[in-house]
């Protein structure tokens, strides 16, 4: 199943990796571009009860393709799994925009979804096959830039679209970009497909679908849709956690196992995947609530909000590219995992100090301390996955870690909203005692906030304040946790994969 190499002017792979660049800026930015144009949505096509399917189809579809697309590409080549996500992605991006009902949207939200899945492994896959591994961390670094930006920029284009032209352009926006990424794609990328006949692991891919679509859905649900003990929730936690075990166990007698259950005996690899899950907890997760913060305790608008994470991103984005340079010029990196996790440790420390008090200014230097502590690990954690994995593997391992933060991220968010509601709900009631407490959903919401007496408001911001401080300080012992493991990394010699390169 390995791939020769094949010789690739320099020329030609920039090419391509700029065709990967438009491709993960349209799957990252439709996971966040949605959200200020979801009230017009439903005013234009109706079906409020069915508004959170928008976004949970599309991620639930990138969840489970993500995986999947990556071990497709390791036995049938990566150009063709890379061109059907692009081809699907502009499929149901035009049928997005041109949704009759709120039912087809959501449909069209699952193509999007699992075509954004096809697009993300791959990209990540074929940097992996362009690049040595020194080079490759400098490139890594660079992606990191795109999911930065569509962030921040995912609220800030979708409200201007659907306020200037129409929530449709939200989806036919991505038409031009996609078909500049299949241009260059087809026109550069030329890499041969494996050789021999693959087997298709059927079962593992049924199993780790159910699997990943379970626990999707019960980090979505939980404590929002259903309560945390109601039935539904039970139900898919025990079914996530069945469907794991009987994934795993299937794939130690699989021909051609979706995530090779040798990757999992590398130390470098399952250290690689524990930072990517913490990374994407307390990272990712914490950072969605922060905008809530300064909404509430700041009395921010929810555009200023966003804009309030620059700070977070701009450090992020720098200690990625800066890991990815000193890498490429040392050829050094295990000491980076565990600097991130001391760091954003540090970062979370301070962002548990915050209160009604805290001002703007030093909520951002804190924020940079958390977004500086993951940046360093953030593209690392992938090099360091792909350098352990054989290159018949290669796909499989960097779809593997990539799916883990996703996964970490979901989790994260599940239970750091709870422990946020559940603690606001204890502290609302001893500092607003006379029966004029909201709830935790009313209180997040602009229009209720504004028109509460000024007491009974500021009581509010003290117990979201408080409620902070808790989730911010529970974050810790996670991080204590990828700490611990980024300290059990040894140095392993960065292995000299890659195509054949021709600089002409």
């Amino acid at each position: 199943m390995v791939a020769m190499s094949v010789p690739m002017s320099r020329r030609a792979r920039l090419w391509v990796f700029g065709g990967l660049m438009l491709a993960g800026l349209m799957s990252s930015l439709d996971a966040t571009v949605l959200g200020t144009a979801l009230p017009t949505i439903v005013g234009d096509l109706g079906g409020l009860d069915r508004l959170a399917w928008v976004s949970t189809a599309y991620v639930l579809a990138t969840s489970v393709t993500v995986p999947l697309s990556g071990r497709l590409g390791d036995l049938f080549g990566r150009r063709p799994v890379l061109l059907i996500g692009l081809l699907g992605f502009l499929a149901g991006s035009a049928a997005c925009g041109a949704a009759p009902t709120m039912n087809w949207l959501i449909a069209f939200r699952v193509v999007q979804g699992a075509a954004a899945g096809c697009l993300m492994s791959s990209m990540f896959a074929l940097t992996g096959d362009l690049f040595e591994p020194r080079e490759r961390a400098k490139y890594q670094g660079y992606s990191s830039v795109i999911f930065a930006v569509s962030s921040i920029a995912g609220p800030l284009v979708g409200g201007f679209l659907t306020d200037h032209a129409s929530w449709r352009w939200v989806f036919y926006v991505n038409l031009p970009l996609g078909i500049a990424a299949t241009a260059t794609i087809a026109l550069f990328l030329r890499l041969p497909r494996p050789a021999g006949r693959p087997r298709i692991d059927y079962l593992g891919i049924v199993l780790l679908g159910a699997a990943v679509t379970c626990f999707t859905l019960f980090t979505s649900w939980a404590g929002t849709r259903y309560a945390w003990d109601s039935p539904v929730v039970l139900a898919l936690a025990a079914g996530a956690a069945v469907l794991f075990t009987v994934w795993v166990l299937a794939e130690r007698t699989a021909a051609e196992p979706v995530i090779p259950p040798g990757l999992f005996r590398d130390r470098s690899f399952g250290v690689a995947c524990a930072v990517a899950a913490v990374g994407g907890a307390t990272g990712f997760g914490l950072a969605t609530y922060l905008p809530m913060f300064f909404q509430v305790v700041g009395g921010v608008d929810a555009t200023r909000s966003g804009l309030l994470l620059l700070p977070m991103m701009i450090a992020l984005l720098a200690a990625s590219m800066g890991a990815g340079r000193y890498i490429h010029r040392t050829g050094r990196y295990h000491r980076l995992p565990a600097a991130s996790m001391a760091i954003s440790a540090a970062g979370i420390a301070l962002l548990a100090t915050m209160d009604v008090r805290t001002g703007l200014f030093t909520a951002g230097c804190y924020m940079a301390v958390l977004g500086f502590g993951a940046g360093l690990s953030q593209q690392v954690v992938m090099l360091i996955a792909q350098n352990a994995a054989p290159r018949r593997d290669l796909g499989a391992a960097s779809s593997g870690v990539f799916a883990t933060r996703m996964l970490g991220t979901a989790a994260g968010m599940a239970v750091f909203g709870a422990i946020v509601t559940n603690r606001f709900a204890e502290e609302i009631v001893r500092r607003v005692p006379d029966g004029r407490a909201p709830a935790f959903s009313d209180a997040v919401r602009p229009e209720v906030l504004a028109i509460l007496p000024g007491p009974v408001r500021e009581g509010v911001e003290a117990a979201f304040a408080d409620a902070f401080s808790s989730l911010f300080l529970a974050a810790l012992p996670v991080v204590a946790v990828g700490l611990a493991a980024a300290l059990l990394l040894r140095h392993v010699p960065l292995v000299p994969r890659g195509p054949k390169v021709d600089e002409g």
